[in-house]
């Protein structure tokens, strides 16, 4: 039966053929090379690993393989991320002193509308508290948190201080009004007067109710906010171990407020003052596998590698000799800060420009990634040889990594997400860093591969019709010799009427 199929075929059915795959496979190509070009993977290479490995009763290995990782991060890689949590920037800038002058300056916004509406949030969580009603000052400043409009918000704050000594009044004029970090700072000194004298009071109170342990709540969140605040306007000011005495004292006042990360705050201050040994004090109460990582805290790691052998490393002398044990920690070291956040190196390397960073980052994000740089650039290039070191190892680790949106060695895959929710936070005049940037999947490979191959059959074909035929013939007569055997012991036993009447079916 096959045989006598196979007869009836002429050269012209093997040119069709030929054709049409060709057509198909360079169609399949390309919208596998758009689709890798727009989202960094292969289409098929997805589908595959997200859809049919489950219904196939594949197992992701990614557990057992991360659960060998040298540093012990077991815990994150089992982190299944569903979303992308957007954190507030540790070192935010002023919008009066800095960032408006920015708009003064170039004409041009450095602060999105989604960026500034979570900041909104932010005050709004931290700055207030149900009982705000029962003061007017502070259901002023309620409302005042709501405004969009800056000049609103800022006449409402002037409002709220002419009935009382507003705390958060005077954090909205300091950082919104003031034009200049001097004046910020003396508007935070009279805000943490009136700071001080709501939390000593609450305190007192606090055990009497929910409501009172709430307003106490809130009095707490004041109070941080401005130290902080009067730290880094110290900090600003040139004035750093000051600044640094500041971040240390909050930090021993209030150890359990580790969600303003002022240990990042304090980390930029002791590079500044080169005190490196305090710097690896700190790395080692916050570089722990119970707590967030950042790039803060992964590059900084790094650098402190990199300063024990950048000032005489040559990638010459070491593709000869080989690394040392410092060398290669530094290398490491390295690896496991460009695999956290992979954009970071182009900013220190400034292969891209710098923009004023957000006042909200992305963890492993193009708007982490400006944050990090904008505050360390300085101390890179302090360390002789630091930047060198980081040009000639940081992109090795791509290819250390071959399915980051998978699996990683160190830590959970790379999200997804992250560059939709960075196009939201940073502006748009700005160049997203898109990540990964992976080589060609095999998939696309394969597919352009089988295109030239089925391209090179259909000329062939249409040059020696005649013996490719031949060919051709031969070859799905080999692949349907089994089907044909089974076809003839079938019609062998099969009584020949109803043989005849399947055949026509």
């Amino acid at each position: 039966m096959v045989s006598m199929f196979l007869n009836t075929l002429t050269p012209k059915f093997y040119v069709a053929l030929t054709g049409t795959s060709s057509l198909i496979s360079g169609l399949i190509l390309i919208f596998e090379w758009w689709y890798f070009r727009k989202y960094g993977t292969s289409f098929i290479e997805q589908v595959s690993v997200s859809h049919l490995r489950p219904l196939l009763g594949g197992v992701d290995n990614n557990s057992s393989n991360n659960s060998n990782s040298s540093n012990g991060d077991s815990d994150s890689n089992r982190q299944s991320v569903s979303e992308c949590k957007v954190w507030r920037n540790p070192l935010n800038l002023f919008r009066g002193a800095e960032y408006n002058r920015y708009t003064w300056v170039t004409g041009r916004e450095p602060l999105t509308y989604y960026d500034m509406n979570l900041s909104a949030q932010d005050h709004q969580t931290f700055f207030t508290c149900d009982s705000d009603h029962l003061r007017p000052a502070d259901a002023i400043m309620q409302k005042a948190w709501r405004e969009r409009n800056p000049q609103a918000r800022i006449s409402a704050a002037h409002e709220a201080l002419e009935i009382n000594e507003c705390a958060t009044a005077y954090i909205l004029l300091a950082e919104e009004e003031a034009t200049t970090i001097a004046e910020a700072e003396k508007l935070f000194k009279q805000a943490l007067k009136a700071g001080d004298g709501c939390y000593r009071r609450s305190q007192q109170l606090q055990h009497h109710g929910s409501q009172y342990e709430a307003q106490h709540r809130r009095d707490t969140n004041v109070l941080v906010y401005i130290k902080r605040r009067l730290a880094m306007c110290a900090r600003r000011l040139g004035r750093t171990r000051e600044a640094v005495k500041m971040m240390r004292d909050l930090m021993k006042e209030f150890p359990l407020l580790s969600m303003f990360n002022i240990h990042e705050n304090l980390l930029e201050a002791l590079l500044e003052l080169q005190a490196y040994a305090d710097v690896q004090a700190v790395l080692a109460k916050y570089d722990d596998i119970s707590l967030p990582k950042s790039a803060t805290i992964c590059y900084t790691a790094a650098l402190l590698k990199a300063r024990a052998v950048s000032d005489k490393f040559s990638p010459e002398a070491a593709s000869r000799r080989g690394l040392s044990t410092a060398e290669m920690n530094a290398v490491e070291a390295i690896h496991r800060a460009v695999e956290f956040n992979p954009h970071v190196p182009k900013y220190l390397l400034e292969m891209k420009s710098l923009i004023l960073p957000p006042e909200h980052i992305l963890k492993r994000g193009d708007s982490e990634a400006i944050a990090y740089a904008f505050f360390h650039l300085a101390h890179w290039k302090r360390v002789e040889g630091a930047l060198n070191l980081l040009h000639c190892t940081w992109e090795g680790t791509f290819r250390m990594i071959p399915y980051p949106l998978e699996k990683g060695h160190l830590f959970y895959p790379y999200p997804i997400c992250t560059e939709t929710a960075d196009r939201e936070l940073l502006p748009s005049f700005h160049e997203v860093s898109v990540y990964p940037k992976k080589e060609l999947p095999f998939f696309i490979l394969f597919t352009a591969g089988l295109c030239s191959f089925t391209a090179m059959l259909a000329l062939l074909t249409h040059q020696f019709p005649e013996l490719m035929g031949v060919f051709a013939k031969a070859f799905l007569s080999t692949l349907f010799a089994p089907l044909n055997f089974v076809m003839e012991k079938v019609e062998s036993i099969l009584p020949s009427s109803l043989w005849h009447q399947l055949t026509r079916i």
